[in-house]
C-alpha cells in the first residue's frame, strides 16, 4: 500500500476497525473510506455493489461483523450466522468485480475446534467439533476464510485472513449480556466500585484459561501483513501467553480499585476449556505484539470511563 492508496476499512466503527483506521491514520495513509451502518447497510446485496463501483477502493480491511460474547452468540444464533455471511459475501465477492488489488478478512479465535490441541495451530482448522454455543458465528467466519481462499485459487486474488485471539480495547462492547469477557468484567467491577457492592459475580467456575491481545497490536499486525504477507493460510494473531479467568478478574479489580470478594456462578457455562493460539508463524515474519496485558486493561478502562461510566454512575 502507498500513502495514497484507496483504502476501505469496513467496520470502521467497531473495536477491530477503528484501531485499523487508527493505525493507517498514524502510518500516513491519506486516502481512507468509511461507511457506517446507516450510511451503508453491507448485508444489502445491491447497495454493496453501487458502493464498490462507485468508490473503488483499491484495499479492503474487512473487520465489519455482527460480534458478541457466549450469551449473544447463543441467543442471536440466527443472526449471527447470516448476517456475518451477507456482509462478507458481499464485500469479498465485490472487492472482486471491481479489481481490488488485496484484502484482509478478519476471522476468529472461535473458527477452532473445541477440544483442538493446544496451543492452536492454524492446521488445526476443521479437524474437530466446534463450541456449540457459537457455533453459527464460528461457521460464518470458516466460510469466509474458505471464499478468501476459493477467490485465490479461482481467480488470483491477492485476498488473505488473519486470525486475532481474544480483543480488547478501545470502542469496545460493553453491554452488561452481549459483551465479551474482559469488557463485561471492567464493566461489572466499576459499577460494584461505585456502588459499594460487597461482591462481584462471575459467570463459571473461573478455570478456564483466555488470551488476550490489545486491539491496536492486531491491527498494527494487520498493517505489517498487508504490506507484506501475500500468502494463502491463514495468520493466527496473538500474545502467545494466557490466564484464567479467574487472574484476569484478580487483575482488572486491581486496576480498577474494588475492594469486595469475586463469588463464581458455577451454573453459568464455562466455554471452551482452553484458547491459546500458536503465533510463531507470525512471530516468524518478524511482529511482535507490544502492549502488554496490565498496560492494555488500564487503557481500556481509562476508555470505559470517557464513554460510559457518567451513565452508569448514576
Amino acid at each position: 500500500m502507498h500513502t495514497g492508496s484507496k483504502i476501505y476499512v469496513a467496520g470502521h466503527r467497531g473495536m477491530v476497525g477503528s484501531a485499523v483506521y487508527r493505525a493507517l491514520e498514524k502510518a500516513g495513509y491519506s486516502n481512507i473510506i468509511t461507511r457506517t451502518s446507516k450510511e451503508l447497510d453491507l448485508r444489502n446485496q445491491v447497495a454493496v455493489k453501487e458502493f464498490f463501483e462507485s468508490e473503488k477502493p483499491e484495499y479492503v480491511f474487512l473487520a465489519a461483523a455482527k460480534v458478541g460474547g457466549i450469551v449473544a452468540n447463543n441467543t442471536y444464533r440466527a443472526e449471527f450466522i447470516h448476517d456475518n455471511l451477507c456482509i462478507q459475501n458481499n464485500i469479498i465477492h465485490q472487492s472482486y468485480l471491481n479489481g481490488v488489488k488485496k484484502l484482509m478478512f478478519f476471522g476468529s479465535s472461535c473458527i477452532y475446534p473445541k477440544l483442538a490441541p493446544q496451543p492452536l495451530k492454524e492446521e488445526y482448522l476443521l479437524t474437530g467439533l466446534l463450541e456449540n454455543t457459537n457455533e453459527p458465528y464460528a461457521i460464518a467466519k470458516i466460510a469466509g476464510i474458505k471464499m478468501v481462499e476459493a477467490y485465490r485459487d479461482q481467480y488470483g486474488c491477492n485476498f488473505i485472513s488473519v486470525m486475532p485471539t481474544n480483543l480488547y480495547g478501545f470502542n469496545d462492547n460493553y453491554h452488561p449480556q452481549n459483551s465479551h469477557v474482559l469488557p463485561a468484567l471492567i464493566r461489572k467491577f466499576h459499577e460494584a466500585k461505585v456502588n459499594g457492592s460487597a461482591f462481584v459475580e462471575i459467570w463459571g467456575t473461573g478455570s478456564p484459561m483466555r488470551e488476550f491481545l490489545f486491539a491496536d497490536d492486531l491491527a498494527d499486525a494487520a498493517l505489517f501483513l498487508m504490506n507484506n504477507y501475500d500468502g494463502k493460510q491463514f495468520v493466527n494473531v496473538g500474545s502467545n501467553s494466557d490466564l484464567s479467568i479467574k487472574d484476569l478478574a484478580l487483575t482488572i479489580k486491581s486496576i480498577i480499585g474494588f475492594e469486595g470478594d469475586l463469588k463464581f456462578d458455577t451454573s453459568k457455562p464455562d466455554g471452551t476449556p482452553k484458547k491459546l493460539m500458536d503465533s510463531s508463524y507470525l512471530s516468524s515474519l518478524g511482529w511482535q505484539f507490544k502492549t502488554s496485558l496490565d498496560t492494555g486493561i488500564r487503557m481500556a478502562y481509562e476508555d470505559f470511563l470517557s464513554k460510559h461510566a457518567h451513565t452508569e454512575a448514576q
